[in-house]
């Protein structure tokens, strides 16, 4: 198989695999009540700070009001916290429960044991190569039209 090939097999088949991983790793009796889709809402939301919907929309490429059912789910599941704004009541600002900042952390594990495998055989210049790539083909993914 040539480098060609090579890759376009990792890139065909990659996505798949770490979506499925991802869901095997993730989804464990603590959190079979929500998806890997939440998890990425409960990351997206993160533990510093309070956050408006459309900030958490905006990070996710969603609608605020797509973002808003799945919200409602998490709220009522114990993940999230909803307030209405001090300073202007039209906004609704979201945190993390301490349920889900324990699910933030354990999707945050996941994500850190995934990078450290890739990286725990590489050198500094091998590292370096695979950033540069990777990012590449981030600016690619993100300005393709079709």
């Amino acid at each position: 198989m040539n480098h060609y090939e090579a890759i376009n097999d990792v890139l065909v088949n990659l996505f798949n695999e770490i979506l499925d991983l991802e869901e095997r790793a993730l989804i464990t009796p603590e959190y079979k009540d929500i998806s890997v889709n939440d998890m990425h809402i409960i990351d997206a939301v993160g533990i510093r700070e309070q956050k408006n919907m459309s900030s958490v929309a905006r990070v996710l490429g969603v609608t605020v009001g797509t973002l808003t059912i799945a919200m409602n789910n998490l709220v009522k599941k114990g993940y999230v916290h909803r307030v209405r704004s001090q300073k202007d009541r039209r906004v609704v600002l979201i945190s993390l429960s301490e349920k889900g900042e324990k699910a933030y952390y354990h999707h945050k594990d996941f994500h850190e044991k995934m990078v450290l495998a890739v990286l725990r055989d590489l050198n500094a210049e091998e590292t370096e190569v695979l950033t540069k790539a990777l990012v590449k083909l981030q600016k690619f993914f993100r300005s393709y039209q079709g």
